[in-house]
């Protein structure tokens, strides 16, 4: 109980740094417009990696379409702002259903599909959405690309800064009760054994449908960050090097964590902005972390964070069988 408490006081703590570090992160940076979008591609990324890590992690589905994902959430913002005039406050909500609409028709038939078979055919969905939106000009203006309608709802940059930090946070609160729920215990239940999980009455087809649908739903809103703070969509932003991104970011970070999946998209949101100047360097870089990560710490830089807790639980334990014994000692 002590333990428990003694967690939650250090988790408390580390949320109230955070939130404070990125209140006055604007401050800091001296309002920079390019440490500010920084800011903002990383949060979109936390989002995109929980979404993934969401499929992935906890359910055990292999995807490598996430960037297809986001372009249909940015272009379904640039579509429905510019085209049609609809508010902020209702494009961003309906890009991540129009975004989850296509995540259904993708899960549907995914649901018979396992292992490489399933990453080919989200493969392909990653490949085709770029192609989509260069052919399909009249809609999504095609290699010109498409422009987004700035929000009126904000006065200045700063404001919707901390408006998509605080739906940044709200998302990653969101995954985290959805991973806690019944539903987060099905698909964990899936990921380990699927004969298992359908013997105890679990429902293999909606659940996995529900997966896509979950995921895509939130890199939708992820997309449709990415529209209104850059202001122009093109079928370039999110090709399929950015699924492979994403998906190293879950790797790097911690396959099932939510901490993972954050500390994964910070530092691939960051290694670019070293590295950029030397061509080629960063997917080097990346690359070689990957690697490096799967050889020495399979489970994520988040184990290393762990590593030191798990260490002294077991030292307790250790010194509570000690004294047990010592007191059977002494009792004989």
């Amino acid at each position: 109980m002590i333990l428990m408490l003694k967690q939650l006081g250090n988790k408390r703590i580390a949320l109230g740094i955070l939130i404070v570090c990125m209140l006055f992160y604007p401050f800091s940076v001296g309002y920079s417009s390019y440490f500010l979008t920084l800011f903002v591609i990383t949060c979109i990324y936390v989002i995109t990696s929980l979404s993934l890590n969401l499929l992935v992690g906890y359910g055990g589905q292999i995807s490598v379409g996430q960037a297809g994902f986001l372009s249909v959430g940015s272009y379904s913002v640039a579509i429905l702002s510019t085209k049609l005039g609809l508010p902020f406050l209702v494009v961003l909500p309906l890009a991540g259903i129009i975004t989850a609409l296509i995540g259904l028709l993708i899960g549907l038939p995914a649901v018979r599909l396992k292992g490489h078979f399933l990453a080919v055919a989200t493969l392909g969905f990653g490949l085709s959405v770029p192609q989509i939106a260069l052919k399909w000009d009249k809609l999504t203006g095609g290699f010109s690309g498409l422009s987004v309608t700035p929000s009126s709802l904000f006065a200045s940059e700063t404001q919707l800064f901390y408006f998509f930090v605080f739906l940044t946070v709200l998302i990653i609160w969101l995954i985290n009760n959805i991973v806690k729920s019944s539903i987060g215990r099905a698909f964990i239940a899936i990921r380990d054994s699927e004969v298992a999980a359908q013997a105890i009455g679990i429902n293999l087809s909606f659940y996995k449908t529900t997966m896509f649908v979950i995921s895509s739903f939130f890199t939708g809103i992820a997309g449709g960050i990415y529209g209104y703070w850059v202001g122009f969509v093109s079928p370039n932003d999110f090709v399929i090097t950015n699924s492979f991104l994403i998906l190293a970011m879950i790797v790097v970070g911690g396959l099932a964590s939510i901490p993972g999946s954050i500390i994964g998209a910070l530092l691939f949101s960051i290694i670019p902005h070293f590295t950029d100047s030397y061509v080629g360097i960063t997917n080097i870089v990346i690359g070689v972390a990957v690697v490096l990560i799967i050889l020495f710490k399979p489970k994520g830089m988040v184990s290393m964070f762990n590593f030191k807790r798990n260490k002294s639980e077991k030292t307790k334990k250790n010194e509570l069988l000690l004294k047990e014994e010592g007191n059977r000692g002494v009792n004989i």
